[in-house]
């Protein structure tokens, strides 16, 4: 599975990239994860706001910190 979290950095980019992280090493998950700060890669995804993540090529969240429930049954999908 790849997992990609899209954002420049910020605050709530971190904490996205840790909860991604945190439910991972908690499910087992198979999963590479990815942190993409570059502009014009974030665009490519048809994002316009920060963070969200990708799973497998689909958005799966735009523009606000995902809670673990949430990422947690993205990834068991």
């Amino acid at each position: 599975m790849e997992i990609k979290v899209l954002g420049p950095g910020c605050p709530k980019c971190e904490a996205t990239v840790e909860a991604v992280r945190e439910v991972i090493a908690e499910t087992g998950v198979d999963a590479q994860i990815e942190k993409v700060t570059d502009v014009m890669e974030i665009a490519k995804h048809g994002v316009f706001m920060t963070p969200s993540v990708v799973i497998n090529g689909e958005v799966k969240c735009v523009g606000k910190v995902p809670k673990k429930d949430q990422i947690k049954a993205w990834v068991k999908k």
